[in-house]
């Protein structure tokens, strides 16, 4: 099973709507297409349209969350309160946030412009490597989509886990050496036997 990677991105919209007389609704976009992130710990990444289809189109159970902490819930899909929709900028989320304490905190803390940023925790189902202008750049083609946050450090991306998704690609684009492809052969050849 693949690990949880989270991306921290400064929210290019990210909003209240309503108003003394109508509940409040946060509007935002956790992930934007097309635009590379900033350096995940040796390469960047970007996201492809059309990444979080089938998440979105399979229902999976996604939350919205103060800083990915799921003790300060915002919103849930399943529940009605968060709405998911991918357009051709990213992926936009409504939340409704409860009248909570996190609830109404972040909506205070979003009125202020204390808090500016989005950030989506997801699981890479495929993604390409490229090496551009000496660069190593990671696509994220498909992923499965767990929580969208609003959170207090944008553009701080998480690195741990990006750094092993790195190691792991480049490990699968190396080279077989010779004992490798010797041993390749042996197990094919012994496949083909046993199957006959």
């Amino acid at each position: 099973m693949k690990d949880i990677e989270r991306r921290f991105i400064k929210a290019s919209e990210l909003r209240i709507t309503g108003g003394d007389d109508k509940p409040k609704t946060i509007v935002g976009y956790p992930a934007i297409f097309n635009k590379l992130s900033l350096d995940l710990g040796g390469f960047r990444e970007k996201i492809s349209p059309g990444a979080f289809t089938a998440t979105l189109t399979k229902g999976d159970d996604v939350r919205a969350l103060v800083d990915h902490d799921p003790g300060k819930i915002l919103g849930r899909n399943t529940a009605g309160t968060l709405k998911l929709e991918q357009n051709t900028k990213g992926l936009k989320a409504t939340i409704k946030p409860a009248d909570t304490q996190a609830g109404r905190d972040i909506v205070t803390s979003l009125t202020r412009g204390d808090i500016d940023g989005m950030s989506f925790g997801f699981r890479t189902i495929t993604d390409k490597w490229e090496t551009i202008d000496g660069e190593e750049i990671r696509t994220l083609e498909e992923v499965e989509l767990f929580d969208v946050s609003v959170v207090t450090y944008p553009a701080y991306p998480d690195t741990s886990v990006a750094v092993r998704s790195l190691e792991q690609a480049k490990e699968a684009a190396k080279p077989k050496t010779e004992a490798m492809k010797m041993r390749l052969a042996i197990e094919e050849a012994e496949s083909t036997a046993v199957a006959g």
